[in-house]
């Protein structure tokens, strides 16, 4: 039988992605000799290792990078998908019922800038669904626009579901130790919520008043050749 939402929100859950497919976004950047190499996309946890390799080599096949570059991208990505399977099993609480999410991004000629309000406990949540319609609204034309906007989506409620972990270890380990003490549980003044105000700034609140909805209109901007070729040589500076 299907668990009510209300129940997610009261009560602990096993860690998964708060969203319909449990993808674990992996982020790549490796540079050698001289050649450099960046992606960012999901993979599936349930997958076997061996796709690991496999993705690897084609990659490098078809990129035509050296041959280093193989056993990099697997293990980047293998120690990624580690991390992430070593918090399944945990108790997780989905913490603030309404999360913002944040976007301020740039691909290619696109910069995107919005900040929206995530309902983290609705399992069902698709944020590749929320990007096409997004790119739709906003008449954004380049492809690779969307999944960029659903991979960034991915990226943030990971981390919350990860400091949601954390959240849950503590709730435990203070009802373990105290001696008589009063225990508050996670809710809005708890340790999610201080860490949202640490991401995305003091002004910012779970739930938006209805005269700040203006403040965050979508930002979308084309950006001239110009423009972009300035952004890349700073991008590559920060990163030497």
């Amino acid at each position: 039988m299907k668990t009510p939402i209300s129940g997610l929100y009261k009560n602990p859950v096993k860690f998964r992605m708060p969203t319909a497919e449990n993808l674990v976004p992996i982020r790549l950047d490796i540079e050698i000799e001289g050649q450099r190499y960046k992606d960012a996309f999901t993979w599936n946890p349930s997958d076997p290792d061996s796709e690991v390799v496999v993705f690897a080599k084609r990659t490098v096949k078809d990129l035509k990078l050296p041959p280093a570059f193989v056993t990099q991208i697997a293990q980047s990505i293998q120690s990624q998908l580690v991390e992430f399977r070593s918090y399944e099993g945990q108790d997780m609480y989905a913490g603030e019922k309404i999360v913002p999410i944040k976007l301020d991004l740039r691909v290619n000629h696109t910069l995107v800038k919005d900040q929206f309000l995530w309902d983290l406990n609705n399992f069902e949540s698709d944020p590749e669904e929320f990007a096409k319609i997004f790119c739709k609204d906003m008449d954004i034309e380049d492809p690779e626009v969307g999944p960029a906007i659903a991979f960034a989506i991915r990226e943030q409620l990971y981390e919350i579901a990860i400091q949601s972990v954390v959240s849950a270890r503590e709730s435990r380990m203070s009802k373990k130790g105290r001696r008589g003490a009063e225990y508050t549980p996670i809710s809005k003044g708890g340790a999610v919520a201080v860490d949202l105000v640490k991401l995305f700034g003091p002004k910012s609140s779970v739930v938006r008043k209805r005269k700040e909805w203006d403040v965050y209109e979508p930002i979308v901007d084309l950006l001239s050749n110009e423009e972009v070729d300035a952004l890349e040589a700073k991008e590559e500076r920060n990163f030497r």
